[in-house]
């Protein structure tokens, strides 16, 4: 019995000593959100395996969280559970706790394996929806108590010895629940470094139809269909439905956002020989429109018929596949028919759907970014 105290002592006065000052603790924990977010986000564009230390910084991010914000809760409690202490702000507080909560415990399920779907949308979804709310939540929070931090509550040392023990904890806490589902082998298990759990089978029906945002566009006419190649092309051309399905198939691995991935078989034309039909290629002499020197090619636009797009460097872009086929099935509307793109080592969320448009282009195209947002809302 003393044993026991004597060690739940000792790792109580670990804890207490760890703990930051109070001020630290806010400020912290407004840093470590913003960075949840930014890290969460940026992940969204990473599909190759070397990628893996953002999502590995991202989870220690998350447990830093959760200590940070026990710290808190404990300093604060006193305010939450007396209505006699309560504040026009204890609203906001207890609103930022819950999506606080709310996006915690879904990451944390969700690594376990639980795959739930709530209406449209994946466990995974529902945890982006409560992270991209906290983050103004917890800014608003903070303007309600606002004091500026210390030199003295960031004391170098010590602070730099705190954060990387947080994190470095983080990061054995996710490895340890790595093991637990190999050992139960849960769902969980077979996820890759994303998170994204597997769907099998062949086909249009092995894994889900899914949308980024709104786009939901009526199906296209296969007869009326036109695949227009243009830009910094010598010719540009447009195609039937059936000459985009040149019968090309490739394995590709699409890894969606919403927290899934499949491994199918894709059929229909590589985009080099879509350029090349468009007099592009470099044995033809190269890009260009009539000798503008000026403008070099350098990215290929994929567009949809419903405004979406998104751009490949041209090298990469060249070894991509306009789909129209996938498992040996034309492709459903859903999928994409009469052609969507397959980019390999690409998110889901790149593979644009429904394309129409191919062009070739000098410079990057910044404005895809705020089309993903806003595509398909009338």
């Amino acid at each position: 019995m003393g044993t026991g105290l004597g060690i739940r002592g000792a790792l109580r006065e670990a804890v207490d000593r760890l703990e930051p000052p109070p001020r630290a603790v806010d400020w912290s924990l407004f840093a470590f959100v913003a960075a949840e977010v930014v890290t969460g986000l940026v992940s969204f564009t990473v599909g190759v395996p070397e990628g893996w230390p953002l999502f590995w910084l991202h989870r220690s991010l998350g447990f830093a969280i959760v200590v940070l914000l026990a710290w808190k809760l404990a300093r604060v409690r006193g305010r939450l559970t007396d209505p006699s202490l309560w504040r026009r702000s204890t609203a906001l507080s207890v609103l930022t706790l819950v999506a606080a909560l709310g996006a915690l415990s879904t990451g944390i399920v969700w690594v376990f394996g639980l795959d739930v779907r709530l209406s449209y949308w994946t466990l995974l979804s529902v945890h982006v929806g409560f992270g991209l709310v906290l983050l103004p939540l917890v800014a608003a929070h903070a303007t309600t108590r606002f004091r500026l931090p210390r030199r003295v509550d960031f004391e170098r040392r010590r602070t730099a010895v705190r954060y990387t023990v947080l994190l470095a904890a983080g990061a054995a806490t996710y490895r340890l629940q790595q093991g637990v589902n190999d050992l139960l082998d849960t769902a969980g298990a077979d996820r890759r470094f994303t998170g994204s759990q597997p769907r099998e089978g062949e086909g249009n029906g092995a894994f889900p139809v899914t949308s980024w945002v709104a786009d939901d566009p009526d199906p296209i006419d296969r007869k009326a269909y036109r695949l227009r190649v243009e830009g910094l092309v010598s010719d540009p051309v447009e195609l039937t439905a059936d000459e985009v399905a040149a019968g090309h198939e490739t394995a590709a691995l699409l890894d969606c956002t919403s927290g899934w991935y499949t491994v199918q078989e894709w059929g229909g034309i590589r985009v080099g020989d879509l350029l090349d039909a468009a007099g592009g290629s470099e044995a033809a002499g190269g890009f260009g429109d009539a000798g503008d020197s000026d403008r070099e090619p350098a990215y290929v636009r994929f567009t949809s018929v419903t405004g979406y797009r998104w751009s490949l460097p041209l090298d990469e872009a060249e070894d991509a596949l306009l789909a129209t086929h996938v498992g040996g099935e034309r492709l459903s509307h859903g999928h994409g028919a009469p052609a969507r793109l397959v980019a390999p080592d690409r998110r889901g969320f790149q593979w644009v759907k429904w394309v129409t448009r191919v062009e070739v282009r000098a410079e990057y195209d910044l404005g895809q970014w705020v089309v993903t947002l806003v595509s398909g809302f009338e």
